[in-house]
């Protein structure tokens, strides 16, 4: 895939998942789990064990990480207990990777439209948005709670791509697992794989059309420049 570097910006339409692309939630997820545990007089999981149940919506990520001996009765009790502390704590450590505002900037400033497509619960996503001062980059949050499918489903992508008519080989899915490649194919737009984040690893079985080492190497190629060296 190849973006000419066009005046017109606006002819490009960049989709982000959150965790693990944008942003670096490990530890607030992790400690959520593990309180939600303890409240369920359980013992703590490993912090690595947390960030491989990560990516398929908080109630996957608490059935996972109660095990699966929980019943249906612990598992509404856990996702409940996990929200309500994840509402309290998910800005504690959560931070930006590195050159994620700078690249975000630099597009938000060329006119290239964002937005993001989680499966995190949306109030959740558009709070971090806010905490992180990125309000007015992103025209539009998604969250795993926003469509009765969440991503590999494709119905996000079609959604923004009805409010942003852009074309398929002009739209990009950002992300650190092979969920967000899967929800690219299953639209037809091109997938970006970011080598940093909780996942990356699960590449091997659905393989990115591009792979970056960081945000500004994509800034570059949408804006049709290259970086040196």
């Amino acid at each position: 895939m190849q973006f000419a570097g066009m005046p017109d910006f606006s002819n490009n339409l960049l989709i982000f998942d959150l965790d693990g692309t944008l942003i670096d939630s490990q530890i607030d997820l992790a400690n959520s789990v593990n309180a939600m545990r303890a409240h369920m007089n359980m013992g703590p999981l490993e912090n690595k064990t947390v960030f491989s149940y990560v990516g398929n919506g908080a109630p996957m990520l608490v059935r996972r990480s109660l095990g699966p001996g929980a019943s249906e009765e612990d598992i509404a009790a856990g996702l409940r207990y996990f929200l309500t502390y994840y509402r309290e704590h998910m800005l504690d450590h959560t931070v930006l990777y590195p050159g994620v505002r700078d690249a975000l900037d630099e597009l938000h400033d060329a006119g290239v439209p964002l937005a993001i497509l989680t499966n995190k619960p949306v109030r959740f996503s558009i709070g971090i948005i806010h905490g992180l001062g990125l309000d007015a980059h992103f025209f539009r949050i998604y969250g795993g709670n926003s469509f009765e499918q969440k991503k590999p489903d494709p119905i996000g992508i079609e959604t923004l791509l009805g409010e942003r008519p852009t074309p398929r080989e002009n739209t990009v899915m950002v992300g650190d697992s092979s969920v967000d490649i899967l929800t690219a194919r299953n639209a037809a737009v091109v997938a970006c794989g970011v080598n940093w984040g909780f996942q990356p690893e699960t590449f091997a079985d659905a393989p990115p059309d591009i792979r970056i080492d960081q945000l500004s190497e994509l800034a570059a190629r949408v804006l049709g420049r290259h970086l040196k060296g």
